[in-house]
């Protein structure tokens, strides 16, 4: 801003008094000084604007830089998650026509394991069954 030494202070004192006299000479230096405020008080508040501005554009870019991290995070989760599809679709493409043919050797079609009682053991069903839980239906195992 203006750099305002006292020599020049004083040498400005001297012409407001002389052209203003010593009358109105409190007067103007009133309003020289609420003037001032006003400037002063004007400029704070731009500054203060420009720098809030400033900061909601780096919370826009902190925010769009985190989408992209997102996105890019989801990409490359679907792409794991296909690569490990592909592989499994493949077994289970072989094991579905393997097992179109005749039963393993030594197991019948039909054969089955009795029951057990011990908790957690499951009773096998005949090939090509799948066990359901009570409070599922067949639809729930993937």
């Amino acid at each position: 801003m203006i750099e305002i030494s006292l020599g020049k202070l004083v040498l400005l004192a001297l012409i407001a008094l002389i052209v203003l006299g010593p009358e109105k000479l409190p007067g103007a230096a009133r309003t020289a000084g609420a003037l001032l405020r006003r400037v002063r008080s004007g400029w704070d508040n731009v500054r203060a604007e420009v720098e809030r501005e400033l900061e909601v554009e780096q919370i826009r870019r902190a925010a769009r830089e985190a989408a992209a991290h997102a996105e890019a995070a989801q990409d490359e989760v679907k792409q794991g998650l296909q690569q490990m599809r592909e592989p499994l679709a493949q077994v289970g493409v072989e094991a579905g026509s393997g097992m179109a043919g005749s039963p393993p050797p030594g197991l019948n079609a039909t054969s089955t394991v009795s029951d057990s009682t011990e908790p957690g053991a499951q009773a096998e069903l005949p090939l090509g069954e799948s066990a359901v839980t009570p409070g599922t239906s067949s639809h729930d195992h993937v």
